[in-house]
Formats: C-alpha cells, sequence, structure tokens
C-alpha cells in the first residue's frame, strides 16, 4: 500500500435511483437537489477537498449526467458573466471545481449495493488508501472546526486502518443504521470487534451508528470481491470492511459534528431551513420570516 497515511483520492458512489423523492428525482439526480444555493454532491465534495484530497471519483448510474456536467467547466455561461460584470458569480461557477482538483468518473452498470458501488472505483483508487463519502449525509463539523472527513483523515495518519464515521444513535433507531462495538482505544476511538447491520434494537450489542463517511485501505476491495451476497442480494460494503478486523484492524471514530440525512424528506428539510438561517445573505431575513409563522 502506497504513501500509507496520505488520503489522496474520494469516491461518491452516486448512481443510486432517488425513489424516496419522486417525482423530484424522476429525470433530476437526487445529488444534484439543492440545499439552498448548491446540491447535496457539491457539499461532500467540499467537505473532501477541505480535508486535502484532491482527486474525487464519482460512481454514477443511467440519468446522472448532470452531475459531470456540474463539475466541468461551462465557457458559454462564464463568458456571460464576464461580459455582464457578475464577478462574484462567475467565481462561484469557477470555485465549483478548483484547478488542482480533478474528477474521474465511472459507471456502476447494476445497483449491486454499496459494496458494489465502492468496487467500481477500484481500477482508479488503486493500491492506496481512500475516502468514501455518501452524498445522501450531509454532514458539517463543530462550528469553525474542522469538517467531519478531516477528523477522519487526521485520524488515519495517527490509526492507518479502516475508519468509519460514528454517531450515537436513539435506540428506537438502531435498526436504520449498521451498529458497531468494540474496545476504546483512545478519545472518540473504539478499534471494532462487531458489526452488525440493521439489528433490532433488543439484540444492538451498542447504539454507535455508522454515518456515511469512511477512511478504508485497499485491502477492501479483495475482500468486497470474494464475499458473498449479503442483505437484499446485495454486494455489503460493510460485509467487506467486517472481514479486516482480524488482519488489519478497523476502528471507529465518534466524530464532532452533526449529520442531516438528506436521503430522508424530513431530513432535507430540516438541513435546508438549519443552512438558510445559516446563510448570511438569507438568514436574518428568513428567521424574521419564521418567526412571524403561526406554527
Amino acid at each position: 500500500m502506497k504513501n500509507v497515511t496520505r488520503i489522496n483520492k474520494a469516491v461518491f458512489p452516486v448512481a443510486g435511483l432517488g425513489t424516496r423523492f419522486l417525482p423530484a428525482t424522476k429525470a433530476i439526480p437526487k445529488e444534484m437537489l439543492p440545499v439552498v444555493d448548491r446540491p447535496l454532491i457539491q457539499y461532500a465534495v467540499e467537505e473532501a477537498y477541505e480535508a486535502g484530497i484532491r482527486h474525487m471519483v464519482f460512481v454514477t448510474g443511467r440519468s446522472k449526467r448532470a452531475i459531470e456536467d456540474h463539475f466541468d467547466s461551462s465557457p458559454e455561461l462564464e463568458m456571460e458573466l464576464e461580459a455582464g460584470k457578475k464577478k462574484e458569480l462567475l467565481d462561484v461557477v469557477r470555485s465549483l471545481a478548483p484547478p488542482d482538483m480533478s474528477c474521474s468518473f465511472v459507471r456502476q452498470a447494476r445497483a449491486l449495493g454499496l459494496g458494489h458501488a465502492v468496487l467500481c472505483a477500484a481500477p482508479i483508487v488503486g493500491d492506496e488508501p481512500f475516502a468514501v463519502l455518501l452524498p445522501d449525509d450531509l454532514m458539517t463539523g463543530l462550528e469553525g472546526g474542522p469538517s467531519v472527513l478531516a477528523q477522519m483523515v487526521q485520524q488515519f495518519e495517527r490509526t492507518p486502518t479502516c475508519i468509519l464515521a460514528v454517531q450515537e444513535v436513539p435506540r428506537e433507531h438502531v435498526k436504520r443504521y449498521g451498529i458497531v462495538a468494540g474496545d476504546t482505544a483512545g478519545e472518540r476511538l473504539t478499534r471494532v470487534k462487531r458489526m452488525v447491520e440493521k439489528p433490532d434494537p433488543d439484540s444492538a450489542p451498542s447504539r454507535m451508528g455508522i454515518a456515511g463517511r469512511y477512511v478504508l485501505t485497499p485491502a477492501v476491495f479483495d475482500m468486497i470481491r470474494t464475499n458473498p451476497r449479503g442483505a437484499g442480494g446485495e454486494i455489503q460494503l460493510t460485509d467487506g470492511i467486517a472481514r479486516l478486523m482480524e488482519t488489519e484492524g478497523v476502528h471507529a471514530y465518534l466524530y464532532q459534528g452533526r449529520r442531516y440525512d438528506c436521503g430522508s424528506k424530513d431530513g432535507f428539510l430540516e438541513a435546508t431551513v438549519d443552512f438558510a438561517l445559516k446563510n448570511p445573505q438569507l438568514g436574518p431575513g428568513f428567521r424574521e420570516y419564521l418567526k412571524g409563522l403561526k406554527l
């Protein structure tokens, strides 16, 4: 494994159909749904960029061309904005893909699960550690602090094993998550001994649920390739990671920050309201509007 503590690439599995947001997602990728003024996928890419990653790998599917277009240059639009002396908007458009950032796109021809999506990126990732970000999970660090992925990258430099972002979830919600349990290995760090996918609350080994951020070693690719299909007949990423517990080791990191489940309508609305309130231009007026509502 090359450059064992340096994360150079991030994988974004974006081939899902987004059925929970139909009919909005019939022709528009769910990752392109905007939270205030930018699409979900952009928040995830900006998080990876802040963590020092410069090569973004998108695992796409049919009808996902808008994602590729979003991060591509748009000479006509830039010329129009430049001619109209709209420098602020021009800067925004050019910032979507900074000069030192590169993007690769690979197709997941069939929806065979998250593990399969990650495996599709193997030829691009190669023999080096990498990050995986699920754009449905819009995640923020503490105010003024590093992003969730930046926290994990820093932890990986100290503990170069697979690292899973985890959060403590309500007991009644454990059946929605992959749940981990193990031994304390440091501040906010657990060496994982057990992983259970969506357990019943009465049998769950803990309330530590896996969130949508991972730092993985390339050994996970072989684990995924040789794993039988899991729940729902899909190739599960957690099954591949679980096989590394006895060889390389796997750690769970209790991140500092907030997660919005934007794969659900409730979480998407929560993110929209919170991000609108934090927006310097929109926040003050939007706050006054909310105060005036009869709830």
